[in-house]
């Protein structure tokens, strides 16, 4: 009787699945699922907190009636917080196939309006020569044996380097510097940065900076709400003992929770004034391109303004790549600062 119950519980739960994954096909995939799934929990953690709040802090709905502004702040940036989360996961952090259709299309694209204007080309045995110039150096490829994303991706390193080195085995595409192949989305990601579990994506060129107004502003709402919960223990810390240790426990929680925010907060400021991602901080001695530079030396940075500015404003194309500095930019960036290049704001 009990094997009989149990198959028929199984089968039950195994229909009752298979018609949910029909209706919602997301949820079929396992990965897919659990991204969801913490989603849903991070929302309803926001939605904890402040609930909590309102329902037994009466002090707080009395100032909401005199004075609506303070709490109507709050609720805006608690929307906002929300809206910069959805917002941040659900852009593309940069993938390195994407800008290879894009720049093999604008190629083609070229071509054509080439061809339509009948314009000879330049030819030697037989196969076209195409010639990329970047800061007044060029390189000759053969259009029959390279792609345009092959020569546009290998002039950004320096000459010798080899096609083999940078090719990404997974997606076997040619990797430009500081793109890395994320094994959890299974694709070569621009610019890489880390994989955040909490947006079930990558941080990369395209969103590092949304993440980073997401992180500013998860922040202040966490630090805004911890206020609230201390003003709220100070007034009525001897009402009602249960109350008390259902305000406690969820303080803690904020306080270890703002501590990790602040520290994240901080760490990423320091990565964007010096042009570095979290992957060449951590692993700075297992990134190929990074071997043999100096440990306080960072190589893609351009000075303080000129670096706010790209991570700002540059960031929303994909062909916005950085190529490998020379030995001499090196060399230069390796020296230390003197007073004189402080006040001629060399290092900005």
């Amino acid at each position: 009787m009990g094997v009989f119950c149990g198959g028929f519980l199984r089968d039950t739960w195994a229909r009752a699945t298979d018609r949910c994954f029909r209706f919602f096909p997301c949820l079929s995939d396992s990965d897919r699922r659990s991204t969801l799934f913490l989603k849903v929990a991070l929302v309803t953690l926001h939605l904890i907190f402040p609930g909590v709040l309102f329902a037994f802090d009466k002090d707080l709905i009395d100032r909401t009636r005199e004075d609506p502004w303070y709490t109507a702040i709050y609720l805006l940036l608690f929307i906002a917080t929300l809206a910069q989360y959805f917002i941040t996961s659900g852009t593309s952090p940069g993938y390195v196939l994407d800008a290879q259709k894009a720049v093999d299309e604008r190629d083609a694209l070229v071509r054509r309006t080439s061809l339509d204007s009948k314009q000879p080309a330049s030819s030697k045995n037989g196969s076209v020569v195409i010639t990329v110039d970047q800061n007044q150096s060029g390189r000759n490829y053969q259009r029959s044996n390279v792609t345009a994303w092959t020569k546009l991706v290998m002039d950004l390193y320096p000459p010798g380097s080899s096609i083999r080195n940078w090719t990404c085995p997974s997606c076997n595409v040619v990797q430009p510097p500081r793109a890395k192949h994320c094994h959890d989305c299974d694709k070569c990601v621009l610019q890489f940065d880390h994989h955040c579990v909490w947006l079930g994506t990558c941080v990369g060129q395209r969103n590092h900076c949304r993440f980073w107004w997401y992180i500013l502003e998860e922040t202040a709402l966490c630090l805004w709400t911890s206020i609230l919960y201390i003003v709220y223990l100070k007034s009525n810390i001897s009402k009602a003992w249960w109350i008390d240790v259902i305000m406690i426990l969820l303080l803690g929680t904020l306080s270890i929770s703002l501590i990790f925010l602040l520290l994240l907060l901080l760490f990423h400021c320091y990565l964007i004034v010096t042009n570095q991602t979290t992957y060449e901080v951590v692993r700075r001695q297992r990134v190929p391109y990074l071997r043999g530079v100096p440990q306080r030396v960072y190589p893609f940075s351009k000075g303080l303004c000129r670096n706010l500015y790209v991570f700002c404003c540059a960031r929303n194309s994909l062909l916005q790549m950085e190529p490998m500095p020379s030995v001499q930019e090196l060399e230069e960036k390796s020296r230390p600062y003197t007073c004189l290049d402080v006040l001629s704001c060399h290092c900005c």
